[in-house]
């Protein structure tokens, strides 16, 4: 598969930006059952204000996100909450993992200037919660994680008060590393585990599922009170009550926000869609998460990572957890 060009227009501000099948629809129209795609899964877009803003804002200072780039099904709700997300470190990411469509290749140097150009476009965008997340980089000695920091702390400076919440990957479970990321003093700290553990060495081969969860908890350790966040993909070859075992490994993490969705297939070379979940599955999980003590669970088709973020850390907060803990 060649290399694509994710710039095709040079944008001035341009923050490279891939696919994480988050978009409307996949690479096929029916599952590996053959069952067709459900009405549940057709998105109706809405627009209100601030979403009819933040466009006219991004087309005149040619900005671009991970929104608009991955066809994100939620883009016009979160825009109208002033609410966007930023990939950071490049768009080659050194693992390969059986769901997602971000490119695995060499990446390029880092970018010593993307910090200073993320917090450019959060101003511009007048965001008031964003999310970061990037690609995974083995090939740093740090992970990349002094670019994580100074990404947070930048933002900070250019916009007082706007909500930074960080997905990284694991850093190989590098406590110094996640030390780094964690004393930039993030809103939320998010690790996904993505899927129940039967499944997690073929479609995760690179990363580890006890060492997902180890570091939503390391992050829980070293600053205590921060808030964490998950996700879980469904639809990937789990069996319903395979579901709760990972919910309840979350929990034992102590992990604060929970994200489930349907898995979409994003290229046809990509692992297929195993089952489309009904929403009343979603339902369900969303009760047995937070009856096992998640405070809060996000759970639906369409639902992604970054869905209603910042509605996610109020309900949390609203649900007791403690913010602003010394480092």
């Amino acid at each position: 598969m060649g290399e694509r060009d994710h710039n095709p227009r040079q944008r001035r501000l341009h923050l490279p930006i891939v696919g994480v099948t988050n978009g409307p629809s996949g690479a096929s129209g029916v599952n590996a059952r053959g069952e067709r795609k459900p009405p549940w899964l057709k998105v109706q877009l809405r627009s209100g204000p601030n979403y009819s803003e933040l466009k006219d804002l991004m087309r005149g200072l040619e900005l671009n996100t991970v929104c608009e780039e991955a066809m994100c099904p939620n883009l016009r709700e979160c825009w109208e909450e002033r609410e966007a997300t930023f990939l950071i470190l490049g768009s080659k990411c050194t693992r390969r993992c059986g769901f997602c469509d971000v490119m695995t290749a060499k990446p390029e140097p880092v970018d010593e200037n993307e910090p200073r150009r993320i917090a450019e476009a959060v101003a511009a965008m007048g965001l008031r919660h964003v999310v970061l997340t990037g690609v995974a980089r083995d090939d740093l000695p740090d992970g990349g994680a002094s670019i994580w920091a100074a990404t947070i702390r930048t933002v900070r400076d250019a916009v007082p008060g706007c909500a930074v919440e960080v997905l990284p990957s694991d850093f190989k479970g590098g406590e110094a590393d996640i030390a780094t990321v964690l004393s930039a003093e993030p809103d939320v700290f998010a690790h996904n585990l993505e899927t129940v553990r039967r499944l997690h060495e073929r479609i995760r081969p690179a990363f580890g599922y006890d060492r997902s969860i180890d570091v939503l908890a390391m992050a829980k350790r070293l600053r205590p009170g921060q808030v964490t966040k998950s996700n879980l993909i469904l639809g990937m070859g789990e069996a319903p009550d395979e579901v709760p075992a990972a919910m309840m490994d979350l929990v034992e993490a102590r992990c604060d926000l929970l994200t489930m969705g349907q898995y979409l297939q994003p290229t046809s070379f990509h692992l297929p869609v195993d089952r489309w979940v009904t929403p009343e599955e979603f339902a369900e999980h969303k009760a047995t998460g937070e009856a096992l003590g998640i405070p809060h669970v996000e759970a639906g088709p369409l639902v992604r990572s970054s869905y209603h973020a910042g509605q996610q850390l109020r309900r949390a907060i609203a649900a007791g957890v403690e913010l602003n803990a010394v480092f």
